[in-house]
């Protein structure tokens, strides 16, 4: 690997959010300048919007294999979160109160249990252990009489560990436990295929896969009671009030195909193989550890944590090279807090401070993964050369 590092722009933080792609941009455009109108409206102008929202609802449902009218549009993934579980809890409650999630859920679905919990629900938080893996033989231990909802996400936002799904789905479908998938992170970067996994519900967000911010879905199975979360008027068939995102929805149905197509499969091979030689290079750096499982991850996903240096530094320093990353979740950034991820797998609060989650995806190039190598070697270097804990390191070798 080359070291020369002549200054560009990166951005690898795409877990946050991703570019919208010029190929949907154009699809979208004329949702706002022409194809205006409210979808609720009679006329002509209405109607078409109905037609692209119906359109759009098809095409999600077609690649995720649904059904058309279990595709509700929401305003992103955080209120699909906060939907699917009040909504299904309350409904339910006459069952029991017994909520079991894990404890390295994003905090739009934590901080919904913790409502929870005000309102007299108990909820048991699942250890996901070093990997990062919810266990099977603990999800079932957990699941008792009063049981009446599960939530795990399919991927984790910040270390990329991707969860046995359909198995831990079928363990809560025996014991007559609804099953809840938080997929934000998921969706589009691997296959997902709901009538294989069997989830009673699932979310997940546009912005996450190169469609427009402000939009998302909720995957409703037909049959399941869930409470509405936003009343209003009759939108999504009087299950979330609001007019609806027209542009959003059709931007998130182009994006869904686009990253589901035989293009899309192909980019995440390649992003695979770019992780991999990214992830190569930076464990050669003394130090470093990789956080999570290295195989059972988001193809794009590397967090790492760096000994005897701080992840905010360590991003700045990156910032000022023309590299965006991250410490962890965007979500949680103006926190000075270490991540409650990394402190789940059982990591210090010095090491996880020392944190860099690095997410690819379709527009890096090898010439990116060669100056992400050399820039944060190099930034690495600088900052421990300031560290009088590193200092102390060398000085008792």
């Amino acid at each position: 690997m080359s070291t020369k590092n002549e200054k560009r722009f990166v951005y690898c933080d795409n877990a946050a959010t991703t570019r919208v792609l010029p190929v949907i941009a154009a699809e979208i455009m004329p949702y706002f300048t022409e194809n205006y109108g409210n979808p609720s409206s009679l006329y002509s102008k209405g109607r078409d919007a109905k037609k692209a929202l119906d359109d759009s609802r098809a095409r999600i449902a077609a690649v995720l294999n649904c059904l058309p009218n279990e595709i509700y549009f929401t305003g992103g993934g955080s209120e699909g979160d906060n939907w699917a579980i009040k909504g299904a809890a309350k409904a339910n409650q006459k069952k029991g109160k017994h909520i079991i999630s894990t404890k390295i859920e994003h905090p739009a679905v934590l901080n919904t249990l913790s409502s929870l919990e005000k309102e007299g629900f108990e909820v048991t938080l699942l250890d996901v252990y070093e990997n990062g893996i919810v266990r099977a033989e603990d999800f079932k231990a957990a699941i008792r009489p009063d049981t009446v909802l599960a939530a795990i996400m399919t991927a984790n936002n910040e270390i990329g560990t991707v969860q046995p799904i359909k198995e831990l789905c079928a363990i809560a479908h025996e014991n007559g436990v609804l099953f809840f998938t938080d997929a934000v992170q998921a969706v589009g970067h691997i296959d997902i295929d709901l009538k294989d996994t069997g989830v009673d519900m699932m979310s997940f967000s546009g912005h996450k896969i190169h469609a427009p911010k402000g939009i998302g879905v909720l995957y409703l199975k037909n049959g399941i009671r869930v409470s509405n979360l936003v009343d209003g008027g009759g939108q999504e068939r009087k299950k979330r009030g609001g007019t609806e995102n027209v542009p959003g929805a059709v931007g998130t149905a182009c994006a869904l195909e686009l990253m589901c197509s035989d293009w899309g499969r192909t980019k995440r091979a390649e992003i695979l193989s770019l992780r991999e030689e990214l992830c190569d290079e930076l464990l050669k750096i003394p130090y470093i550890r990789l956080n999570g499982d290295r195989n059972r991850r988001l193809p794009g996903n590397i967090n790492i944590s760096c000994e005897f240096i701080e992840g905010e530094s360590l991003i700045l320093w990156l910032d000022i090279n023309g590299i965006c990353a991250s410490t962890g979740s965007a979500c949680s950034t103006a926190s000075l807090d270490p991540s409650h991820v990394l402190l789940a797998l059982g990591l210090s609060h010095e090491t996880a401070h020392g944190s860099l989650r690095i997410t690819l995806d379709v527009e890096n190039t090898c010439e990116d993964i060669e100056y992400i190598a050399s820039t944060v070697r190099g930034v690495v270097e600088k900052l421990r050369a300031m560290s009088p804990l590193y200092d102390n390191v060398l000085k008792s070798k």
